[in-house]
């Protein structure tokens, strides 16, 4: 269970001032609640504080995988000074998008895993960002025939699934590193290497 270290009464004012900007400016009709999240077990994702939007504008939010919602997120972050590594605490959702793609990334994850115990090769999924490649790390933490490893760097950075006893591929030039995406399939490698099945992000 993680410790706590936001909070509305911590953050909510300057997140409000923030969002209430952001939508003026974009003319965006939205509803939002700035909401403090019981703490939990399930660790796949524990935001301290979550941002639930509602009102006409949500499906522009939602449009291309949640294209919007995640810059929308990703802004706030970099405008309110929040450290890279606590960018996980604070989370922006709409029509439980969080929460469905959780689920889509974790029966991805055993896809992957079952056709490398098939076939004995690796899988790469696509690049995707921190929390979509911990989520992969964190549902293929308790199988002894895989692991996972996060290859490649910046929007580039993806997850490999390999045999358990197969060595890490030697890595192209960075000029042959994929371009940016999401989801899951096959893609390039790029960039330093972090190892394990654990939560590596």
């Amino acid at each position: 269970m993680n410790e706590r270290k936001y909070s509305v009464s911590s953050i909510g004012s300057r997140l409000d001032a923030f969002l209430k900007q952001i939508c003026a400016d974009a003319g965006f009709h939205l509803n939002y609640e700035i909401l403090d999240v019981d703490t939990a077990e399930d660790d796949f994702e524990t935001p301290d504080v979550t941002v639930r939007f509602s009102g006409p504008d949500v499906d522009l939010l939602l449009g291309n995988k949640a294209e919007l919602l995640l810059s929308l997120e990703h802004v706030a972050m970099e405008t309110l000074r929040v450290a890279s590594e606590d960018h996980s605490r604070i989370s922006f959702d709409a029509n439980d998008y969080r929460l469905l793609r959780i689920e889509e990334l974790r029966l991805s994850a055993t896809a992957a895993a079952e056709k490398v115990k098939r076939t004995g090769q690796p899988f790469r999924f696509n690049p995707m960002n921190s929390r979509e490649r911990r989520v992969i790390h964190l549902a293929l933490r308790n199988e002894t025939s895989v692991r996972s490893e996060s290859i490649g760097s910046g929007p580039a950075r993806q997850v490999v699934v390999y045999p358990a006893g197969m060595a890490s591929l030697p890595e192209p030039p960075r000029e042959f590193a994929p371009r940016p995406g999401s989801g899951s399939g096959r893609g390039g490698r790029g960039g330093p290497r972090d190892r394990g099945r654990a939560a590596r992000r």
